[in-house]
């Protein structure tokens, strides 16, 4: 993303106190600088105009860089980290976020109800193979004509990228960024296979960008 949407961005994540903690500030400056996740996910959603609810949204970065691109599809996003919504709903409310709203949600017990596109980004690897069905199941039943779930996640094939993916997601458990280590990375092929099963239509694109992780942007659409 550009340096000034990136600033204007981690500027709502700043602390509220001189002595407060920066760490989600430099977080979100990090991952909107390095990561090529928003632009493709921004670049995916383009051009559509059903409301986005964004699974497992963690800081709600998403929302953010949707409306610095010009994007202003209502948004809603649920997580299970309660810390995680509470920070969300105040950087969306310092930065003046229209149609934006947050929720925390156990999303390994149930669903919200939702009429459009999908966003699950970074989401299935942390979830149990029955889990990561009812997630996808639950998703696509949520589309309506036009609409796209996108999903950001690693891939199990075997390669030296997926390999590192692993690493540094089980890393990022240990330091207690993320609330769950990586269970099973999807198959490619069994996700095409669902995806035509549902009659969507779905592209897959490497999401490498300058990193050495084995991210690819899955995007399914409902002709």
């Amino acid at each position: 993303m550009p340096r000034g949407q990136v600033r204007a961005i981690a500027q709502a994540f700043a602390p509220a106190r001189p002595l407060g903690s920066r760490w989600d500030y430099w977080y979100t400056r990090s991952k909107l600088a390095s990561d090529p996740l928003y632009p493709g996910v921004c670049a995916a959603l383009r051009g559509t105009t059903a409301p986005l609810l964004d699974l497992g949204c963690g800081l709600g970065l998403l929302a953010h860089a949707l409306r610095a691109q010009g994007i202003a599809l209502p948004y809603r996003g649920v997580d299970n980290d309660a810390g995680k919504i509470a920070r969300a709903g105040r950087a969306a409310a310092r930065a003046g976020l229209a149609d934006t709203g947050f929720a925390t949600m156990d999303l390994a017990r149930e669903y919200p109800s939702h009429r459009g596109s999908v966003a699950l980004l970074d989401v299935l690897q942390f979830i149990p193979p029955e889990a990561q069905a009812r997630a996808l199941d639950a998703a696509i039943a949520m589309l309506v004509p036009g609409a796209k779930l996108v999903i950001r996640t690693g891939l199990a094939d075997g390669s030296g990228r997926a390999h590192v993916t692993r690493a540094v997601d089980v890393m990022s458990r240990m330091l207690g960024w993320m609330n769950a280590g990586p269970s099973r990375y999807p198959d490619a092929d069994a996700l095409r296979a669902r995806f035509a099963a549902a009659g969507l239509q779905a592209e897959f694109t490497p999401l490498y960008g300058g990193t050495p992780f084995n991210n690819w942007r899955v995007v399914a659409t409902k002709p």
